[in-house]
């Protein structure tokens, strides 16, 4: 039986395991995570090109270490094992591993002594992230070493014959600079994958699939106007045309302006059909008095699946199906080394809809990371302004001022929040951040204008840099540049009289401040 193009990366717990399945991916290739005890009953029937087991924290030889299924190693599928992943390999396979004499973390360089085929077209040295403290002293039967350090004699094995890798270090991060040679040299020359899987690839067959599922009904999608449902709207309309419906709700909670040009860059730029709704009213009222955050969240997630399922309802009994916009790292957010959790993350707007509502699923992108989903989009023809659009919470606006939310305080809020946009744009900063906005804060301090005393708000700017969201440091913003925001946040606003800077990474605190 041929094998498929897939390479399957089993989670041992590492905080890594995402970023080896994007990798693989930007060399061309498909890659599935799973938990480290996915069955071996599938894995057989899903016959992967490859195998590559995480990193993690535990140590081989602790009671409840997770293993996967020992038959795993009797498949005849190239398997490479990373940190925690070579020691599994050589724990199984009757080598030896020990507590290391001297813990290795950071960087470090690896002597090859083998340039055969995992370090095909290397040199003689190379610099390596190393994070672990247990090593190998002994090598298993019929391995051989291949690598290694000034701190480990044993960097990395290999079983030629039964194709079996193991490294010490991470081949993942950009950490180490031939980290991506290194896995393209397991992926094409021991697992011969072919490196034919790209955007293209996926939408042709995203199309063929969409159709094929819908046939002549309809399909109801939320369009937020984010770059998830933007680019999931177009890639749908592509497929079915007018069978497409999409839905606009706007909250109040938006950005300035933001609901106008959702509507116009939809019907008039990709002639969606597009029914919009402004529910500012019902959402506002039911936020009324209301000051806690989770209490937030989940008022408007509710209201949201009230105002969507009447929506849904005047389109009759021809929408079978709901397209959500679910990503990857939402699907495997919750499996761990622990194992797989029958708990899916889902977002607020689309949370409790497909139970309610009896809509069969479309989810075209629940195996796609966040940026495979923006380079869909360019292909797409999706405005860059869109593409490139900083991440939006669901619940908008709301979780991002502290305490009650009013009409007059989304108000001023959108009017910050604005100005900090143009000026990060205006100094060409935009792109180089992941995410910024204006906090509007529940204090209220004393100021001076003109000859005056003023009391009024108090909002801190917060603008972060990261890869995916899950940790972020914020970023360095030039001096002059934040006083400029100060100042016409001040000067053009009535209401906000002292700005600030939030200067906290993730962890320890979160990226939005509720």
């Amino acid at each position: 039986m041929e094998h498929t193009q897939t390479i399957l990366v089993l989670d041992f717990g590492s905080q890594y395991t995402q970023l080896i399945a994007r990798r693989v991916r930007e060399l061309g290739v498909f890659s599935e995570i799973h938990p480290f005890n996915h069955p071996i009953e599938k894995i057989k029937r899903e016959l992967p090109a490859g195998i590559i087991f995480s990193g993690g924290p535990s140590s081989v030889y602790e009671k409840d270490a997770p293993k996967p299924d020992p038959g795993i190693f009797d498949l005849g599928i190239p398997i490479l094992g990373i940190c925690y992943g070579l020691q599994l390999i050589a724990d199984r396979m009757r080598g030896k591993v020990d507590s290391a004499a001297r813990r290795e973390y950071g960087k470090a360089e690896l002597f090859i002594d083998n340039h055969d085929d995992l370090f095909a077209g290397l040199n003689e040295s190379t610099v390596v992230w190393m994070s672990h403290g247990d090593t190998l002293s002994r090598i298993p039967e019929e391995f051989e070493p291949i690598a290694h350090s000034k701190n480990a004699p044993i960097c990395a094995i290999r079983n030629k014959e039964n194709r079996m890798y193991g490294v010490q270090f991470h081949p993942e991060v950009v950490h180490t600079p031939d980290g991506k040679k290194i896995l393209g040299n397991f992926l094409f020359h021991i697992c011969g994958a072919k490196g034919n899987w790209t955007p293209a690839s996926f939408v042709e067959n995203a199309e063929k699939e969409i159709r094929a599922k819908v046939g002549l009904s309809k399909v109801v999608c939320g369009l937020s106007g984010g770059v998830d449902s933007s680019v999931l709207a177009v890639l749908l309309h592509r497929a079915i045309g007018d069978q497409l419906e999409c839905v606009h709700i706007n909250n109040g909670l938006m950005r300035k302006n933001e609901s106008e040009e959702v509507v116009k860059t939809f019907r008039d730029s990709f002639h969606i059909n597009l029914t919009y709704v402004d529910a500012t009213d019902v959402f506002l009222s039911k936020l009324k008095g209301i000051t806690e955050p989770e209490k937030k969240r989940k008022i408007i997630g509710q209201t949201f699946i009230e105002v969507f399922e009447k929506e849904a309802k005047k389109l009759g009994g021809k929408a079978e199906f709901l397209a959500q916009g679910t990503l990857y790292p939402d699907v495997i957010e919750s499996v761990s080394f622990k194992g797989p959790s029958a708990t899916i993350k889902t977002h607020h707007n689309v949370g409790g809809l497909p139970e309610k509502m009896n809509f069969k699923l479309i989810e075209p992108f629940r195996e796609l990371f966040k940026d495979e989903v923006r380079k869909i989009g360019r292909l797409l023809d999706i405005p860059q302004d869109l593409i490139g659009r900083h991440p939006f919470p669901g619940p908008g606006l709301a979780v991002r001022i502290l305490g009650e939310v009013t009409k007059s305080r989304l108000d001023l809020l959108r009017e910050a929040d604005n100005i900090f946009i143009q000026e990060l744009k205006h100094a060409g900063l935009y792109d180089e951040i992941w995410q910024a906005f204006v906090v509007l804060l529940s204090i209220q301090s004393v100021g001076v204008m003109g000859d005056g005393r003023t009391y009024e708000n108090a909002a801190a700017l917060r603008a972060v840099t990261s890869v995916d969201g899950m940790t972020a440091d914020w970023a360095r913003i030039p001096d002059d540049v934040l006083a400029h925001v100060s100042n016409r946040i001040t000067n053009e606003l009535r209401g906000i009289n002292r700005v600030m800077y939030d200067v906290s990474s993730k962890p320890p605190a979160t990226i939005e401040w509720e």
